[in-house]
Order: structure tokens, then C-alpha cells, then sequence
């Protein structure tokens, strides 16, 4: 007669958004013992102290919460130990773990990642995807090892990319799903059935860079299409830009169109309650919602009520030439 692995101490360990369902289903048999997440950080207005979603979660649930600066060191070891943790469970942590923190816990570490390994390993994966124009993209469940997002996947789910997906909307598909895999997974272990960790492919390999604000600066010169899935990317944060009419505005939303043009990119080419076409290196970008400085996201047609001034200039001959967001 076999025995079952116990699983009766769990830590977790996460910090924004897109850990909180995870943390629920790991809670939801009661043996999440312990919390992990990063320390309050200044937010808002008043750049008041703020405590991270999972920790708002965790007090809520009635789980300890731990927040070092740091996993280095005996002392955050010592820490860790005292748990007697079974497993601890990782959902975008923001927190390297050493390799001495990964033997803690005695059937180790998992990770909840938001992509289909090998593919977008790293900090941003459900935005790399988007911008590439991925067709799937999905959640892996994956023992953690010292490399960055090395390790061998337990469990994998996969996931359509919608045409119109933004990286909010597959944000909260992905979370939910990562639940999902976790609750799954705990459930297996519990019976004694998880399937063996399968290595990841040395092949596909792509790392999905950390977003950066200077990335939200849309290049005019580039494909309509390209600069669409930016945007949807980009879409709630870092939120894409550009310089439109003689103005800088927030993209929320837009179409690409596969339409002929000898504008220079980014002059307007048509202003309608239906959208303001860009001129791009190749193709026209509708703008269907924007929002100015200082302003709220306002639809395309709102904008023009205000903007009287963007006109459609007459057809230009053919090698015009002009400064983008003119």
C-alpha cells in the first residue's frame, strides 16, 4: 500500500494581481500557513504606503504575512525553515529564490508561469506574446530550479489569443487559469498521481523582457499591424503613445488597416467619428480611443468634437515628405 504525499503546510509566496487566485485555491484546504510578498511600496497621489494584493488577500483569508527585502542570507533561511513548509508555491513574486531557499520546502518549489514554456520566459510574458501576434499562449505549472524559468513543467493549460485580446483582458484569463493548474496540481499531489515533471525544450526558446515606459512610444514608420498589437499589449499599462495632430496622446485602442497610402508616417489620412487614420510605414492605424494630457480615454469621435482642427488635408503628390504627428 502506497502513501500519500502529505501536503499540510504550504508558503506562498506572490505580490500583485495576478497572484490572487492562485493564493485562493492553494488556501482553499485551509494549508497555506504562511504568505510571502513584497514590502508595502509608496502609491497613489499622496504616495501613502500600499499594501500588495496578495497581502490584502492573505489578511482577508487570515494567513501570516511575511515581507523581507531580501531571500539571501541565514536568516531569511532560518525563517523559511520554521514554516516546515511541504511546498512552497511562487505566482510572480518579484523576489529571486536562491538555490538554498528552493531545498527548503520537501517537495521543493513550484511556479505558476503565464506562457507555454520554452517560449516567454521572464518577467512579461503575457505582453511579449500579444505584441509578437501569437495565436496561444497558456499557463505552465513548473518545478522551479535556479535558471529563470528553467525548470521542468508539471502541468501545462493552454489558451486562445482573441483578435482583439489586450494585455488586461488575457491578464485575467491567464490568472483564473493559473488557478486552475495550481488547484490541480495540489489535487494530484495529494493523491499520490502528479505526473512527472517533463524538461523543457532546448528549442523556441524566448525571453519576455521586463516592460519599459520608453517602449510605449509608438515609431510611426513601423506596420499598422505591429503598432496594433502594441497597443493591445500596452493596454492598461504602460499604455502606448504618440504624437497625433500636433499633440501627444494615450492610445487605448485601435485598427489596423490594410490600406494604400503616399502620406509620410504619421500624418493624418481621414478624421471621422469612425476613427483617426495614421499614416504608417506600411498601412494606416485607425485611433478609436485616446485620451489627451491631463484628460480621461475619450472615444476618437469625442476627441475630434474637441479637435475642429484636425482636418483631412487633400491628397498629397506622390514622395511627400513631412514630420510624423504633423
Amino acid at each position: 500500500m502506497s502513501l500519500r504525499p502529505a501536503v499540510k503546510r504550504i508558503v506562498f509566496a506572490g505580490t500583485p494581481e495576478f497572484a490572487v487566485p492562485a493564493l485562493r485555491a492553494a488556501a482553499a484546504h485551509g494549508e497555506v500557513v504562511a504568505v510571502y510578498t513584497q514590502p508595502d511600496r509608496p502609491a497613489g497621489r499622496g504616495r501613502g504606503l500600499q499594501a500588495s494584493p496578495v497581502k490584502q488577500a492573505a489578511l482577508e483569508l487570515g494567513i501570516p504575512v511575511f515581507q523581507p527585502e531580501t531571500l539571501k542570507g541565514e536568516a531569511a533561511r532560518a525563517e523559511l525553515r520554521a514554516h516546515a513548509a511541504d511546498l512552497m508555491v511562487v505566482v510572480a513574486y518579484g523576489l529571486i529564490l536562491p538555490r538554498k531557499i528552493l531545498e527548503i520546502p520537501r517537495h521543493g518549489c513550484w511556479n505558476v508561469h503565464a506562457s507555454v514554456l520554452p517560449r516567454w520566459r521572464g518577467a512579461a510574458p503575457i505582453q511579449r506574446a500579444i505584441e509578437a501576434g501569437d495565436s496561444e499562449t497558456g499557463i505552465d505549472l513548473m518545478q522551479m530550479e535556479a535558471g529563470l524559468d528553467t525548470g521542468p513543467v508539471i502541468l501545462e493549460k493552454r489558451l486562445a489569443i482573441a483578435a482583439d485580446e489586450t494585455g488586461g483582458s488575457l491578464h485575467d484569463k491567464l490568472a483564473e487559469l493559473g488557478a486552475q493548474a495550481l488547484a490541480e496540481g495540489l489535487r494530484l499531489l495529494r493523491d499520490g498521481k502528479l505526473p512527472r515533471a517533463r524538461a523543457q525544450s532546448d528549442d523556441g526558446v524566448s525571453y519576455a523582457h521586463k516592460l519599459d515606459k520608453a517602449e510605449a512610444r509608438l515609431d510611426w514608420t513601423q506596420d499598422a499591424q505591429q503598432l496594433e498589437r502594441r497597443i493591445r499589449a500596452f493596454n492598461p499599462w504602460p499604455v502606448a503613445e504618440a504624437q497625433v495632430a500636433g499633440e501627444r496622446l494615450r492610445i487605448f485602442e485601435a485598427q489596423a488597416l490594410d490600406q494604400a497610402h503616399v502620406r509620410a508616417p504619421g500624418r493624418v489620412v481621414a478624421a471621422s467619428k469612425s476613427g483617426i487614420d495614421i499614416a504608417c510605414g506600411a498601412g494606416v492605424l485607425r485611433l478609436l480611443r485616446v485620451q489627451r494630457e491631463g484628460g480621461r480615454p475619450i472615444s476618437a469621435a469625442d476627441y475630434l468634437n474637441a479637435r475642429r482642427d484636425v482636418l483631412v488635408p487633400s491628397p498629397p503628390a506622390s514622395g511627400e515628405s513631412g514630420a510624423a504627428g504633423a
